[in-house]
């Protein structure tokens, strides 16, 4: 067996990995050493423990309290054995008792051992806990380091021992990621679970892009402009809106960049995602007619008590305003905040009453979601999931073999059908990147390109200014 010394010097090199300073290493050494006098002694032993910096070498001392019937044998020491002892004791004297740490067993230095790595391992858990709870909002990297039913585990290069998923929920459906490949995410949350802190990214959130911009525009790293509102449908299109707390500067320029160079950076990071840049203002008529670019808006009126705006727009420019299936005009409506109607120039002299034209469709590229009742399940394990507040398929995704063992009503056998049916679900062997469709979201110099197919044959302008084009800002 080691001896104390080449045991201390042995963790002294793991505190060095960890990045312990040497008063947390004898902390946990002493700690350890506790853990072995427990197993000896009993679970109240009380103990000074004392490590020599230079040697390495302990200095062990129990102590027992002296009284006339012991109660517990950890602690305490009859006045009897402890007179046999010294004679001079008395009932409510310490008896200090030197251990000798050749005296610890195999049992003692396995609790040691296992006292050891669990301080090491809370400290990690505690290191990472503050260090990320801060950072929602940021920008991790790292590789991904596998992929199961379709959650994607990823090793973050700034802390490569922290648990980082990317859930079904929160990827792009146009992307493909293997085992190895580099990924970059935005810090969405981060999690409690029994196994320590978990870090939830995403690519899909809005803030992802709002990161990207953050890293390829400093003007918004320092906190010149800003970005007041944004509005994503994952894999189509972004708007966002941008303010400039500096009058010299352009923020929509700012953010496009010579020739386009810092906007199709970020187009490239979401694979060719389509972005819309406009300039914040804080009247929502003209806000609305901003947020309807590319299409160039003719007439607003807007009801604050309802919060709805009405926008009129040209024959011309309907096909561009409504976007595919709705999407443009359902973005700007996010963006802005308040319900828009939107209507052609001659519906409008038409109309009889105001109603609301265009109602917001789902985006062909969102994850759709379902009740459980489809899967086809059995009566008993549906109950047993709608009674654990399991409605959707969305709501099982993400949840691991123990997670369905807690569900009272479902065993081990329904547990892994249930991955089984997942598995089925999320995971596609070998499916390629969807086809790109000719002319349209083929790479980031696309960005100007047409709306729609047959929307309409005016290109699309990437700062979704309505008329005029902000000067691009010079390096």
């Amino acid at each position: 067996m080691a001896n104390a010394g080449q045991i201390v010097a042995a963790l002294r090199d793991i505190g060095a990995t960890k990045d312990l300073s040497p008063d947390e290493v004898n902390d946990l050494m002493k700690d350890g050493i506790l853990a072995a006098l427990m197993r000896l002694y009993g679970p109240n032993v009380e103990a000074e423990i004392e490590i020599d910096d230079v040697t390495g070498e302990f200095d062990i001392v129990v102590l027992k309290r002296v009284v006339e019937s012991v109660e517990d044998e950890s602690t305490e020491i009859s006045l009897k054995d402890a007179r046999w002892d010294d004679p001079t004791y008395e009932v409510g004297d310490v008896m200090e008792i030197p251990v000798d740490f050749a005296q610890f067993g195999r049992n003692a230095v396995m609790a040691m051992k296992q006292r050891i790595v669990q301080r090491v391992r809370e400290g990690e858990r505690e290191r990472i806990r503050d260090e990320f709870s801060d950072e929602v909002g940021e920008l991790l990297s790292g590789e991904v380091q596998q992929v199961e039913r379709g959650k994607m585990v990823v090793l973050l290069n700034r802390a490569r021992d922290a648990d980082a998923i990317i859930p079904w929920k929160d990827q792009n459906p146009r992307e493909r990621f293997r085992q190895g490949d580099p990924i970059r995410a935005v810090l969405k949350k981060v999690d409690e679970t029994p196994k320590g802190p978990r870090l939830i990214l995403s690519r899909a959130d809005p803030l992802f892009v709002a990161a990207l911009f953050k890293l390829e525009v400093p003007e918004i790293a320092q906190g010149i402009v800003e970005i007041r509102e944004i509005a994503r449908e994952v894999g189509g299109r972004t708007k966002i809106a941008v303010y400039s707390h500096d009058e010299s500067i352009d923020p929509v320029g700012a953010c496009v960049g010579l020739k386009g160079s810092r906007v199709q950076a970020v187009v490239s990071e979401l694979g060719g995602e389509r972005i819309d840049i406009v300039p914040w203002h804080p009247e929502p008529e003209v806000f609305a007619r901003r947020a309807l670019a590319p299409a160039r808006v003719a007439k607003v009126v807007s009801d604050p008590e309802r919060q709805v705006i009405t926008a009129v727009v040209d024959e011309d420019q309907l096909s561009l305003a409504i976007g595919r299936n709705g999407q443009n005009v359902r973005l700007a409506s996010q963006l802005i905040g308040w319900q828009l109607d939107l209507y052609g120039s001659r519906e409008w002299l038409e109309r009889g009453a105001d109603f609301p034209l265009f109602a917001g469709g789902e985006d062909q590229y969102e994850t759709s979601d379902f009740s459980l009742e489809e899967l086809g399940l059995p009566a008993t394990t549906l109950a047993a999931l709608n009674a654990a507040g399991y409605n959707t398929f969305l709501d099982i995704i993400d949840l691991e073999k123990i997670d369905f063992l807690k569900v009272e009503g479902l065993d081990e056998k329904e547990a892994d059908r249930l991955l089984g049916i997942i598995d089925q679900l999320t995971v596609v062997e070998g499916e390629p990147p969807p086809e790109t469709e000719s002319g349209e979201d083929a790479s980031a110099s696309d960005v100007g390109s047409d709306d729609a197919d047959g929307e309409t044959g005016e290109p699309e302008d990437v700062t979704s200014e309505n008329s005029d084009e902000p000067e691009e800002p010079e390096d």
